[in-house]
């Protein structure tokens, strides 16, 4: 596999930075991943934009303009023949003086690699009526399978409400490690993180939905979650589907007995969770329409 360093392609094991570089030292930078479909990255610029308003909350320049940026991503992904796949976009503040202080970083360094996408690809079109009005050429171009449910755990690690920086995917991320760490050793799939105030928010990866009745509710902003870009397409169908949305606080205990629980995360899209903490949770059609919609809106947006 070749990676993108700094403006060159260089095989994986040629793709290194200084032992000295922030990013290592303290997680001073970024991070963005996006879903590559028939060799073309999903929502390119939500992800760059969030990306660029990261790199100026932290005062950190983007080493080229965003034109060449998308330039170097689609070489990379022709160059690799990777057409299904996970691009990620890594932003550090580079090499600067010992210390806190990011005095002398003037040098900042970006990486884009390439990682095969999770499940396969297989044949078929959403039913009728249940995704956003489509656009483009769609002769040929598969759809993405559906992935499998989720088992789900509640992580005993804290996120704080109100968190600025949470609003970024910079590349510190130890609560999320340590959650996911947690699900690791209790053999599910994903960790559900609540926040200061005691509301279940989002999970170590993904952002959090549950069905209330016929209305699908997430967290707010506000809360100390990320604005994550497939959460918004997963808002943006339900208003496609009619399907009523509210942003609300529900703690562990209520969502055990909502009428369904789902995730949605930039690798698999939309993921329905079939138990939390060991309890079956319900299952509802409304995902499975969700599910549907979201793959085929990927799968016209990337045709």
């Amino acid at each position: 596999m070749l990676v993108f360093l700094n403006g060159r392609f260089v095989p994986e094991d040629q793709a290194v930075v200084s032992v000295f570089d922030r990013s290592f030292l303290y997680g001073d930078g970024l991070f963005e991943t996006l879903r590559v479909f028939n060799g073309k990255p999903f929502r390119w610029t939500p992800h760059l934009e969030r990306l660029q308003q990261g790199a100026a909350f932290l005062n950190l320049k983007l080493p080229f303009p965003p034109a060449a940026v998308r330039g170097f991503a689609e070489q990379l992904i022709s160059r690799n023949q990777l057409p299904d796949a996970l691009l990620r976009l890594t932003l550090s503040r580079g090499v600067g003086v010992r210390g806190y202080s990011p005095a002398g970083a003037t040098n900042p360094t970006l990486v884009m690699s390439l990682h095969p996408a999770p499940g396969a690809p297989a044949s078929g079109r959403a039913q009728a009526g249940q995704s956003p009005p489509r656009a483009g050429p769609e002769a040929d171009v598969p759809s993405p399978q559906l992935p499998p449910r989720w088992n789900l755990i509640t992580s005993s690690f804290r996120l704080p409400s109100g968190e600025r920086l949470a609003q970024f995917k910079t590349c510190n991320k130890l609560p999320q490690i340590l959650a996911r760490a947690e699900a690791d050793a209790a053999g599910a799939d994903e960790a559900l993180l609540l926040n200061t105030d005691g509301f279940v928010v989002e999970a170590a990866s993904s952002n959090l939905f549950w069905i209330d009745g016929d209305a699908v509710c997430t967290a707010p902003l506000a809360s100390g979650i990320l604005a994550g870009v497939t959460r918004e397409a997963v808002l943006e169908i339900c208003r496609c589907l009619g399907v009523r949305t509210c942003q609300a606080g529900v703690t562990p205990g209520e969502l055990k007995r909502r009428d369904g629980v789902f995730l949605s995360l930039s690798s698999w899209g939309v993921v329905e969770a079939q138990s939390l903490d060991g309890q079956v949770l319900r299952g509802s059609a409304l995902v499975e329409g969700i599910q549907r919609a979201y793959a085929e809106l990927l799968r016209a947006e990337t045709a």
